[in-house]
């Protein structure tokens, strides 16, 4: 199985647990946030969080094979101001920083919270971008 698909649903699994992200975004964690299909535009209701790009890169070292992971978590707020989004950053933070996963497949190593950037989006609400380091072994 893919290791990034592998921990993966493992990250929305937590997420989805989590009861400090669950009183301020509910269940609303999305891999693909829904869209209206003839605009495009976000039908998700805000606050929500999003699973953004992945980066995996192959790190073999004496005969063991792993992979370092690269995850990025998006948070979105349509609140006046930051706070909310900030909240829900460190919500996320809380939850996956040094997680210990448990992973059918593959044997998860590491999981270290890297950075947490936060703007206005272009199209209007907060964003918080959450970055994320991972280290699995492949079995």
């Amino acid at each position: 199985m893919s290791p990034t698909l592998e921990l993966q649903g493992a990250v929305v699994a937590r997420l989805k647990a989590y009861p400090t992200l669950i009183a301020l975004v509910s269940t609303r964690v999305f891999d693909f946030v829904p869209r209206d299909p003839a605009t495009g535009a976000t039908t998700a209701p805000f606050p929500f969080v999003s699973m953004g790009p992945t980066d995996e890169l192959q790190d073999d070292a004496d005969c063991i094979e792993t992979v370092d992971i690269s995850f990025q978590i998006d948070a979105w707020s349509n609140q006046p101001g930051a706070p909310e989004v900030l909240k829900i950053a460190d919500a996320v933070r809380s939850a996956l920083h040094k997680y210990e996963f448990t992973l059918a497949a593959n044997a998860a190593v590491l999981f270290e919270h890297r950075q947490t950037q936060k703007f206005v989006d272009p199209s209007g609400p907060y964003h918080a971008v959450i970055q994320f380091a991972a280290i699995v072994e492949l079995n």
